[in-house]
């Protein structure tokens, strides 16, 4: 039978990378038929029609339907997995508090269709900014799905970091495993590489330089987004897409071994000091049941401690504004 897979802002760059990988199969598994439906807002239709055309014209045996609209009952009825792309930007000139608002307004209703019309068991990545307040809004707004089926995008700052750490170092960025993104896809993230390893040497004894992986790394990962834009003119697409790829995947088939991944999941149960209710990045390992658990009993350092209190803060203060928001 096809999973019926939603992406959102379909006519955007984002989705234009991702669609291809899902339709052919490199993301649900290479024997799951896919039914694409492609949510955007009515002047794009047109351009999501022919993205429609494009992946006709790929041929691909796995694509059994590919739907374009811009209803959400349509959209969200009988869904499996939704991957929330579209988001209102920051313009220029656009205060935070003007930036929640309206992607308050956006994720509220999605969540509300999402709950009207989705398979109670849907998988719900948000990758849309502000991702962690945007998943936030959405999952309030369903509450007739479990909170453990929503999260968000860090998997891209997670590849960013590995990256770094192999380019550093002269390998492949597969050498290097179990580093962890906590808190807020934002510039107050804390990349940490404390508890990761290099081909099974701990990251901080392979390269051999304290100072620049408490400093330079973490301040590369933080900003790799703004620098993408700066030199390409554009944000990122084709290593969203990717990481977009990379976290379904592993949250439809497991994570291998004692390896973890960073998601933006809810915080329960105060894991390292996180408050509860909140969308917070967090390392994880997912089992054959698509269920994620927060890795436990990591050793915090006084400088991540720091760190995590500095991500954490800014994610409530956004909360709370979305909060508001909901509420008026």
């Amino acid at each position: 039978m096809a999973l019926r897979v939603l992406v959102t802002g379909a006519a955007g760059q984002i989705a234009y990378s991702l669609l291809y990988s899902i339709a052919k199969g490199d993301v649900f598994g290479k024997d799951q038929p896919i039914s694409l439906v492609m949510l955007d807002i009515p002047p794009m239709l047109g351009v999501v029609e022919g993205v429609v055309m494009e992946l006709q014209d790929c041929s691909l045996p796995l694509l059994k339907e590919c739907i374009a609209t811009s209803d959400v009952k349509e959209a969200f009825t009988g869904t499996e997995a939704c991957i929330m792309v579209g988001a209102m930007p920051r313009r220029e000139g656009m205060e935070r508090k003007d930036l929640l608002k309206a992607n308050v307004k956006i994720f509220e209703a999605q969540g509300k269709a999402l709950d009207s019309y989705a398979k109670k068991t849907c998988k719900v990545l948000v990758v849309g900014n502000p991702a962690n307040t945007n998943c936030y809004t959405m999952m309030k707004n369903a509450p007739s799905i479990p909170t453990s089926n929503f999260s968000c995008l860090t998997r891209l700052d997670q590849n960013r970091a590995q990256a770094q750490i192999a380019m550093r170092l002269g390998t492949t960025c597969d050498a290097v495993t179990n580093a962890i993104i906590w808190g807020n896809h934002s510039t107050t993230q804390f990349p940490d590489v404390a508890h990761a390893k290099v081909n099974g040497t701990p990251v901080y004894e392979a390269v051999k330089d304290d100072d620049y992986l408490k400093g330079e790394f973490i301040k590369t990962v933080q900003t790799r987004g703004g620098a993408v834009i700066k030199a390409r003119k554009l944000s990122s697409a084709m290593s969203a897409a990717k990481a977009i790829c990379d976290h379904m995947r592993d949250w439809w088939c497991g994570t291998k071994g004692d390896q973890w991944v960073s998601m933006g999941v809810v915080s329960t149960g105060n894991k390292y000091g996180v408050a509860e209710d909140l969308i917070f990045s967090f390392p994880v390992r997912i089992n054959a049941d698509k269920e994620w658990q927060i890795v436990d009993g990591l050793p915090i350092s006084d400088f991540a401690r720091e760190k995590l209190d500095i991500t954490a803060k800014e994610l409530t203060e956004e909360r709370d504004i979305a909060a508001a928001f909901l509420s008026a």
